[in-house]
């Protein structure tokens, strides 16, 4: 088929779609790609930011949003044994636990419908806690610990809840059927991949 020629044919490339362009929730700065999040705390949902806006929540007890911390870590050393994971009572061996601001932790899974939320029995996550101080140094709200007890994998993250999220994201657009296909689990190695390899400690 001929393409259009004249005016209309001028007017074609202005009608193709363009990249979208993300911009600060806040102040309507163009972003880079991997940009700074802000957690709204009242609607639990992330906000794009740039990095002068993002300071301006670091650090600030009772506002709005809170920032979330750019990068994570690889916990190595992480005490997590198959009865205190039982304990937890995940139904997945793939999860992350965040402490809310008033104290009280709570288990998200992925799932083919997003995240799906889960409280903790009392007291399981002062045990885990007491075996691992490192989660008293984790931010409320927007660190996680990132739980991945695949087949014989054992690894523990100190995550950014956007990290989090972008796994819940993956999970929901890959999964197919009952038992989400061999390519979401594919795709969920590789992400825990990238984590290993950006966040080893």
């Amino acid at each position: 088929m001929s393409q259009p020629t004249g005016p209309m044919g001028a007017l074609r490339k202005y009608a193709r779609p363009r990249p979208v362009v993300e911009r600060c929730q806040l102040c309507g700065r163009e972003l880079p790609p991997g940009h700074r999040h802000l957690l709204d705390l009242a609607s639990r949902d992330l906000a794009c930011s740039c990095d002068p806006c993002a300071l301006l929540f670091v650090g600030q007890n009772g506002a709005k949003f809170r920032a979330v911390p750019r990068d994570g870590r690889l916990l190595p050393d992480f005490v997590l044994t198959d009865e205190q994971w039982d304990h937890l009572r995940t139904p997945i061996n793939l999860a992350f636990f965040v402490r809310r601001g008033d104290g009280r932790a709570v288990a998200f899974y992925p799932s083919p419908a997003g995240a799906t939320a889960s409280d903790l029995p009392a007291g399981a996550w002062d045990e885990l806690t007491a075996a691992n101080p490192v989660l008293g140094d984790f931010e409320p709200d927007v660190e996680a610990l990132l739980v991945y007890r695949v087949r014989q994998t054992r690894d523990y993250f100190r995550a950014p809840i956007d990290a989090c999220y972008e796994l819940v994201g993956l999970v929901r657009s890959r999964w197919r059927g009952l038992t989400g296909g061999s390519d979401v689990w594919t795709e969920i190695d590789g992400f825990f991949a990238r984590a290993k390899e950006r966040w080893y400690a």
